[in-house]
């Protein structure tokens, strides 16, 4: 099982992120959120097939979900949500990933 914590920035929210390989192949996804916006993506998001979360964003299912329930262009709930399922896929290590703002 992956889990990835996500502080989303000025917004004061945060994600938790859980991704678990089934025997089917596809993803089980649980994400907890205090943002609705991501609380509604979790929703939308209870599993995904492994082949269609690596598609192109425009035709990728967590992006258009995004999209959908109007997360924010710059939120990084979405590409955090493709690297817990990289994980645990075994398509990736488990490797810390971080945004910083200079000025």
């Amino acid at each position: 099982m992956a889990k990835v914590k996500v502080s989303a920035g000025i917004c004061g929210f945060t994600a938790l992120i859980t991704a678990k390989k089934r025997k089917d192949g596809k993803i089980a996804l649980k994400i907890t959120s205090n943002c609705n916006e991501v609380k509604e993506l979790a929703d939308a998001l209870r599993t995904v097939e492994l082949k269609e979360a690596f598609r192109v964003m425009c035709e990728n299912p967590i992006y258009k979900a995004a999209t959908q329930y109007h997360l924010h262009p710059a939120c990084p709930v979405p590409s955090a949500i493709l690297k817990a399922i990289e994980v645990e896929a075994g398509l990736a290590i488990s490797k810390d990933v971080s945004i910083e703002i200079e000025k």
